[in-house]
């Protein structure tokens, strides 16, 4: 019986899954092998017949594999001389990390010690936070504005667009912000971004240098003190009592020129930004030459008169940046935002925006443009706005009564969400606790300080979106809330 000849290297441990592709198997095998140093420069391979033999597969398979090493560079042949491993030297890559691993960058280490957890995802439940009722968005009409694009689009919108956003958006934008904030600005002042979190994040890399402090709510939006610490920032977290965020104390931090604030609802105590700290707050820019970032994350829905006048309606010297986003009336997949800059930084900002995605999606943006210039958008806010309003007087009026550990619900005249103070921070636990233990998403008030822990002695509280589900959802979810504490159905 004849038999197979000795191979000229260790090809053992090659082992072909039958059910698979016997090809890419091969070729995967041998590259492997090489860049492992297993098979070392300069070997002689088994010629196709050995080697098909060996492994008990065809020699086309075998042919093809080593006509994809031969085209990738791993083997060559010498003539009369059958096929060789090419010499990779010094160039070999790793197949794994050295024990030291590799030494990361500055940015990389700020990133993964302000490592935050994403949003929740999933459908909706009560009380979540950040989410709107998009339960009731109008996708019939956005399908239809979305085929009609799409069915015949302009060669011209198929290419590259301007990474500042498409203009036709822009101008609609600053249209609807002029009448709807009084907010006076120009087109050209005007970003499209991926939703919020970008313009926060734009900003931080435009406006911080490493060491730079900047001035944040404390409690606040954990995500956006993440954004620039990353950008190498020194947080300094700032009090927050019932006319927003403490202005005094804000002066007293020495070297700060940037605060990032939300004046019209705060996220996530929810009080409104005096009219007397808003203009001292303004006046410490000007004397500082610093800046301010607001985010009016969910400025529609306001429940007694009209949305609120943002700061930067006020600014008369360019030194406040507005964050506005489409995803609390729309929906959050949207991820469409926009930043409202000083004239002088646009263009600046639109470029920085360039190198991370060109720009935005030129669907969405066109889709969303006509959505706002044939009214749909403007009756959505006001059916948004209502749908809110019903949800948190279902929220109000059901809410359980005496709570041991818990105050009084507060006024809620704006946003998505309220905080329910709690006294201490083991009651918060407690009660947070045993509502996620019964299906019920809440947060406590303590998730939203800087470091991720609240303070010897700060107040608790329970954060609950209103707006995520509709009223029945509403009622069931606390009523499951009030077995889960023990208290009367």
């Amino acid at each position: 019986m004849p038999t197979t000849p000795p191979l000229p290297v260790d090809l053992s441990g090659i082992c072909l899954e039958r059910s698979q592709g016997l090809t890419r198997q091969l070729y995967q095998a041998l590259r492997e092998r090489i860049l492992d140093g297993r098979l070392a420069g300069g070997s002689r391979l088994p010629a196709g017949r050995d080697l098909a033999a060996l492994l008990a597969v065809s020699r086309n398979t075998v042919t093809r594999a080593f006509d994809q090493l031969y085209a990738e560079g791993y083997i060559e042949g010498r003539v009369g001389d059958g096929t060789y491993v090419v010499e990779l030297g010094s160039a070999r890559p790793l197949m794994q990390p050295p024990a030291s691993g590799v030494a990361p960058t500055e940015a990389l280490l700020r990133l993964q010690r302000n490592h935050l957890a994403p949003p929740v995802s999933g459908a909706p439940r009560a009380f979540r936070i950040g989410v709107p009722a998009f339960d009731l968005f109008p996708f019939e009409t956005w399908a239809r504005l979305t085929a009609r694009f799409w069915r015949k689009p302009s060669p011209a919108r198929l290419g590259y667009g301007d990474p500042a956003g498409e203009p036709a958006l822009r101008e609609l934008v600053a249209a609807y912000l002029r009448s709807s904030r009084g907010l006076n600005c120009d087109p050209s002042q005007v970003v499209i971004t991926c939703g919020a979190q970008q313009g926060i994040s734009l900003c931080a890399q435009l406006l911080v240098q490493p060491g730079d402090r900047v001035a944040l709510e404390n409690p606040g939006y954990r995500a956006a003190g993440h954004a620039f610490a990353v950008a190498g920032a020194e947080l300094c977290g700032v009090a927050v009592d019932g006319e927003g965020l403490d202005t005094a104390a804000l002066a007293q931090i020495q070297g700060c020129r940037l605060a990032y604030v939300t004046p019209s609802h705060q996220y996530p105590t929810g009080v409104t930004l005096s009219l007397a700290r808003r203009l001292e707050l303004l006046a410490w820019a000007e004397r500082n030459e610093g800046w301010i970032v607001e985010d009016d994350y969910d400025g529609e829905y306001r429940y007694s008169g009209t949305p609120l006048t943002p700061l930067a309606a006020l600014d008369r010297q360019g030194r406040v940046l507005y964050v506005g986003t489409f995803c609390k009336i729309t929906f959050p997949a949207l991820r469409l935002g926009y930043l409202v800059l000083p004239p002088g930084l646009a263009e600046a900002f639109a470029r920085r925006r360039a190198l991370d995605m060109r720009h935005s999606d030129i669907g969405s943006q066109m889709v969303m443009a006509e959505f706002i210039a044939a009214g749909h958008f403007q009756r959505h806010v006001r059916r948004m706005r209502q749908a809110a309003r019903v949800r948190r007087d279902t929220l109000l009026q059901h809410w359980p009564e005496a709570i041991p550990g818990c105050g009084a619900l507060p006024a809620v005249d704006a946003g998505l969400h309220l905080c329910v103070p709690v006294h201490g921070q083991t009651r918060e636990a407690e009660l947070v606790a045993a509502a996620r233990a019964a299906g019920v998403e809440m947060n406590g008030l303590g998730d939203y300080w800087l470091d991720g822990q609240a303070p010897r002695g700060a107040p608790g509280g329970l954060v609950l979106g209103f707006a995520a589900v509709p009223e029945v959802e509403i009622i069931a979810a606390l009523q499951r809330l009030r077995h889960a504490w023990g208290l009367p159905s």
